[in-house]
């Protein structure tokens, strides 16, 4: 997984958005300390550095060096580059110890794991039985009618042969995802709950965006150049002459708490 986003490692911090308030907010009400988080698959660090401004201390863990190179750097988090499967031996070593997190995160990036042996891991760092798993994923985001039109069509016919197959818990909005933990206090159901960003996109950012993705880069790997001529032409129509829009991009959260597994 970390390979697919080495070489678009500056595009992907330069273009991907940032997380609601709202989102962290109800994150954060579920958990009855906020000392410690892991946040796995932190990337550029766009939710670690929110969960920051929210718990004491942020452990937030990557595969891949070249994206933790862009992350910003924050006095109580903590980065740290990991292998992409650990042991029992190096979880505790590089990340923390048994029953000793709050908190686990992962945004934009739990389809890429090895589930069965991932959740093991997390059940081990967390604090028993009120500990939290809190994953979330965004689909496409809406900009208007026109743009949104040619973003579907561009998306489900020439991108769409180039996404690793994991990609499909992402078009499925995390409802299918295995998610094996415990509904958390004030809810009876471990979601999807439904969040939105919204982020000023001109069009370039949102062309920088699409450079982001990881099946543009396995295209690009087979000399196919998604973003060819008559395709910047059709966003281009369909963007007009506004310079900066507003893009939502729709937000797809599950979360659980440890119980006492």
């Amino acid at each position: 997984m970390a390979d697919l986003f080495v070489k678009q490692a500056k595009e992907y911090a330069d273009a991907r958005p940032s997380y609601p308030p709202q989102l962290f907010q109800f994150i954060a009400s579920k958990t009855p300390s906020h000392n410690l988080v892991w946040d796995v698959g932190t990337g550029s660090g766009q939710a670690a550095k929110s969960l920051a401004a929210i718990y004491q201390n942020v452990i937030a863990t990557d595969a891949s060096a070249r994206q933790l190179e862009f992350a910003a750097k924050i006095s109580n988090v903590r980065y740290q580059h990991t292998p992409s499967t650990m042991s029992m031996a190096e979880l505790e070593k590089l990340v923390a110890s048994e029953g000793s997190v709050d908190l686990v995160t992962i945004a934009q990036s739990l389809h890429w794991f090895d589930l069965a042996t991932f959740y093991q891991q997390v059940k081990w760092v967390l604090k028993k039985p009120h500990g939290v798993i809190a994953a979330w994923c965004y689909y496409l985001p809406r900009v208007c009618d026109e743009v949104d039109t040619v973003l579907d069509e561009f998306y489900s016919s020439e991108v769409r042969p180039y996404w690793d197959p994991a990609r499909k818990l992402v078009d499925k909005l995390y409802g299918s995802i295995d998610f094996p933990f415990e509904a958390v206090e004030g809810a009876d159901h471990t979601g999807p709950f439904e969040f939105v960003t919204e982020t000023l996109m001109d069009l370039d950012d949102f062309l920088t965006y699409i450079k982001s993705w990881s099946a543009y880069q396995t295209a690009k790997e087979k000399g196919v150049e998604l973003l060819a001529e008559n395709v910047v032409q059709k966003f281009k129509l369909a963007w007009g002459e506004d310079g900066k829009r507003v893009a939502r991009f729709p937000i797809y959260l599950r979360i659980g708490k440890v119980g006492n597994a």
